[in-house]
Order: C-alpha cells, then sequence, then structure tokens
C-alpha cells in the first residue's frame, strides 16, 4: 500500500501509479488531495489509484487503506492476474423478476468464499436496479461505471479499483446508483470485465436482471456454469421453459446449467414432478421458503452466514458444494482448456448465435 499526501504534484503521483499498476499490480495507492472533483478522479482512476481521499479525513483515509488493503488480499493468492489462475464465472438468471434471484446470488457467492477458503467476487449485472449493494449494506462509493474510461485496456488493478470488499474471500462490484448511468455501461466492459476477474479470483458470481441483453449475453458467454431460479408458479416456469430455448438456440451445452426451484415446498398445487415435466428438465436444488430470508434480507445479512445451519442456508450451500465447488473445470498450462462449443461461442459472440439460429 502506497499513500501519496497532498505536497507531491499531481503530475508525478499519478505518473507514479500508473507504472506501479504495470510493476506491482497489487500494490495499491492511495491519493490525499486538497481538492477532489470529478476531472480529478477520473484521471486519479485512469492512472490505477485505488482510492482519492481530501486533507484532514483520516476517518475516510484509515477506511480507504483497508478497502485498499482487501483488494490486495483478494488479488495474492496468485499475483494479480498471473497466467496459472482462470477462476469460474458463474451467472445467476431468471426471467421472471421476484424470484429471489439476488438472494441466491449473494448467498451463493458467501458459500462459495466460506470465510475465505476460496476468493469470490460478487457482480452486480442488474445494471438500473441492481441490489446487491443495499441487500449486505454496503456504501456503493465505486460502481462498474468507474471502469467506462478503462474500456480497451482494463487490466487487474484498473479491476481492482473498482472493487468493494464485503467478508473474507469475498468482494463486490457493484451496479450503478441511479437507472441514468446504466446507460453508460457498454457491453464492451462487461465482457472486458469478465476475462480479467476471473484471473484475479476463483469464483465469479454474477447477479444478472430478468431480460436478456447483451450485457447478460457477453456474461452467459463467459460462464462455465448459468443457474436458472424459477419458483412453482405458471408464469415462472413458463418464462423458464422459454429461457431453456433460447439458451439451446444459442448453443450453450445443457451440461452447463442447473435449475433450482426457490420456495420449493410452496403449497401451491404443483409438484416437483409437475415441474420437471413441465420445463423437461431435472431440478437440481430445491430451496424452501421462510420467513427468515426476508428478515435476513431486511438485516442486511445473507442467511448462509446468519444462520448456517438454517434448512435454506443448507440447501444454497449443498448445491454450491455438489454442483459448483465439484465440477471445476481443469487448468491447462495457464488456462482453461475450452471446449469446441465453447471455443466456437469465443468466436462468435451470442448475437451472431442468435441471428445465425433464426436463419
Amino acid at each position: 500500500l502506497v499513500v501519496i499526501g497532498p505536497d507531491v504534484p499531481e503530475h508525478d503521483a499519478l505518473s507514479f501509479a500508473s507504472h506501479i499498476r504495470i510493476t506491482r499490480p497489487a500494490v495499491g495507492v492511495v491519493l490525499i488531495r486538497e481538492q477532489i472533483n470529478v476531472a480529478v478522479l477520473t484521471r486519479a482512476l485512469q492512472a490505477g489509484v485505488r482510492e482519492v481521499v481530501p486533507v484532514g479525513a483520516l476517518t475516510a483515509l484509515a477506511q480507504a487503506c483497508e478497502r485498499s488493503r482487501e483488494v490486495s488480499r483478494s488479488v495474492t493468492g496468485e499475483p494479480a492476474g498471473e497466467p496459472g489462475r482462470h477462476g469460474q464465472v458463474i451467472t445467476v438468471f431468471s426471467a421472471k423478476g421476484g424470484c429471489g434471484k439476488t438472494t441466491l446470488a449473494v448467498n451463493l457467492a458467501t458459500s462459495l468464499a466460506a470465510g475465505g477458503q476460496h476468493s469470490v467476487c460478487l457482480l452486480d449485472l442488474d445494471l438500473a436496479f441492481g441490489d446487491v449493494a443495499i441487500s449486505v449494506q454496503l456504501e456503493p462509493t465505486r460502481t462498474i461505471v468507474g471502469g467506462v474510461p478503462m474500456v480497451g485496456r482494463l487490466d487487474s488493478t484498473g479491476a481492482s479499483s473498482l472493487l468493494t470488499p464485503y467478508r473474507p474471500g469475498l468482494t463486490t462490484l457493484l451496479a450503478p446508483v441511479s437507472p441514468g448511468e446504466a446507460e453508460k455501461v457498454p457491453a464492451a466492459l462487461v465482457a472486458e470485465l469478465l476475462e480479467v476477474l476471473p484471473t484475479m479470483v476463483d469464483f465469479v458470481v454474477v447477479d444478472t436482471p430478468s431480460q436478456f441483453s447483451e450485457h447478460v449475453l457477453n456474461a452467459m458467454d463467459a460462464s462455465s456454469h448459468h443457474v436458472l431460479l424459477t419458483t412453482p408458479d405458471v408464469p415462472a416456469l413458463k418464462n423458464l421453459r422459454l429461457t431453456l430455448d433460447m439458451l439451446d438456440l444459442l448453443s450453450y451445452p445443457t451440461e452447463r446449467r442447473s435449475i433450482v426451484l426457490n420456495r420449493s415446498d410452496s403449497k401451491v398445487g404443483l409438484t416437483a414432478d409437475d415441474i420437471e415435466r413441465v420445463v423437461r428438465a431435472p431440478i437440481a436444488a430445491h430451496v424452501p421458503s421462510s420467513r427468515e430470508v426476508p428478515i435476513s434480507v431486511n438485516k442486511g445479512t445473507p442467511i448462509t452466514i446468519a444462520n448456517p445451519a438454517h434448512p435454506v442456508s443448507q440447501a444454497i450451500t449443498r448445491f454450491a458444494r455438489t454442483t459448483l465447488l465439484s465440477h471445476a473445470e481443469p487448468v491447462r498450462n495457464g488456462t482453461r482448456a475450452p471446449s469446441p462449443v465453447a471455443a466456437e461461442q469465443a468466436k462468435q459472440g451470442a448475437f451472431a448465435r442468435l441471428r445465425k439460429g433464426r436463419r
């Protein structure tokens, strides 16, 4: 960690930060300035500075230093961007809102992190109405919008500057604060983030909006696993069936997807067999309903942390261990060996495949 005081000229400070991001990417730079404005923040971010704090704000400085250390710790299990590491990208998707997608994504991330046993980044890709920050009571001082100036040249240091630490082994990349900022985030930034982040952590868990977009399809393309969430009601099941058809049309491998049934014990006249018959696919995990889930959301503490022995926590943790952790893909010569289908997908992109499928 390097803290640069206000007496150092801005040009010298930013030149140093630009140099250190190349030579020592795990080293964080915190900059102290007399005046802070958008122009200063933009130049600092482009140079790789992790935090900019005003003179005299000792509490803010201490917090900035601790956040920088957390980011450094998250990337120094192996040096940031080391070719030998390539983590899994896990995208959580539901085509119907209100199924509990963000709750599942947050609790999957905490289960995978396991108190620091694995390094995990939780990416909130619901750019207009993301709820990850409020679900875990994080202040969204840094969001994905900060990466817009880095499009085309994003590296691990730049990605690290966007992260907000949450728990040991778990960092977050938060959605924009206001819906209007969502339009500033290009799909190319999502693609670059999902190339860089897996070189920094073991798992990237992506929370998505309830619709297909170029941003979401970029996440799907980068994913080693798709977690598809539904609930035992007809509209949700209909949308799940349409989602499965869309994924088939786009040639995503069926072995890379799992269906999770949330509120599986709801007495609504549909059995698990009925549901599997409707969606024509097996259910990988059944998560029961419980009033403790919304209570944990309102408290800002994931239920897998607040009550690990709860049936909901056990169901999510069991799914994480048996489906995601046990099927980690092999790494060969520093990179994951892609399947022929994955290699073809990487060349074409989802929209190209969609157009091809329509012809």
